[in-house]
């Protein structure tokens, strides 16, 4: 069966900046023809993609990134005249926040391995977020050694710091305690209002403490 797709904007968000344009837009996993011909803008700040259990958001935000290679279809950014050709982690990132490929490194390492393909990557932002997320007492903890929450915690460090245009955050406050949750809403709130720049959140409802500039519905 084939996902569909609507998308609605925040009246309080006024004539809000489209940061990527996605166009005709198909494929899925393994081949298969999840999306058909999808269009939609992404706004500059926040906006959710939200939907059930198995409905594809994880597979919309891999063609998104070029982790899976889309059937047809085209991203292009608003300031820039081509398509882009294949999406790089510096112009639309995504990363599964478990870093399963990153058993026996500390999180150092896995941000030194993944800032090497984000040259924005911004050093000030991972300080404030180590501390926001009190990864302190684990930074030279393995992290097959850290909870599933500290762990995927390392994983928005890095989604957070790249500095891409386009950040993609699949089920970002996952595992984590009520605290982190309300500090990571609010450190993205800031990011958000940054009018070149747009985050993508795919979770099962609407973040209550998080304006967001659309929403899109699977």
């Amino acid at each position: 069966m084939r996902a569909m797709l609507r998308q609605t904007f925040d009246p309080l968000h006024k004539n809000p900046q489209t940061v990527l344009h996605v166009t005709g837009l198909s494929g899925g996993p393994a081949g298969q023809v999840l999306f058909h011909d999808l269009a939609f803008p992404l706004p500059a700040g926040v906006s959710a993609l939200l939907g059930d259990e198995g409905v594809g958001k994880t597979s919309l935000m891999r063609l998104l990134s070029g982790d899976l290679t889309p059937i047809a279809g085209q991203l292009r950014l608003s300031d820039e005249a081509a398509a882009l050709a294949l999406p790089q982690a510096s112009v639309v990132f995504w990363t599964d926040l478990r870093l399963p490929s990153h058993d026996q490194a500390t999180p150092a390492q896995c941000w030194a391995h993944l800032r090497a393909s984000c040259p924005a990557w911004s050093d000030d932002t991972q300080k404030e977020l180590i501390e926001v997320l009190q990864l302190t007492p684990h930074l030279d903890k393995r992290l097959n050694m850290l909870s599933t929450g500290s762990r995927r915690k390392v994983g928005l460090v890095a989604a957070l710091a790249c500095g891409a245009t386009v950040t993609l955050l699949d089920q970002p406050f996952v595992s984590l305690d009520q605290a982190s949750i309300r500090s990571l809403q609010a450190f993205l709130a800031k990011l958000g209002q940054s009018p070149h720049r747009a985050w993508l959140i795919a979770d099962y409802e609407k973040p209550v403490h998080l304006p967001l500039a659309s929403v899109l519905q699977l």
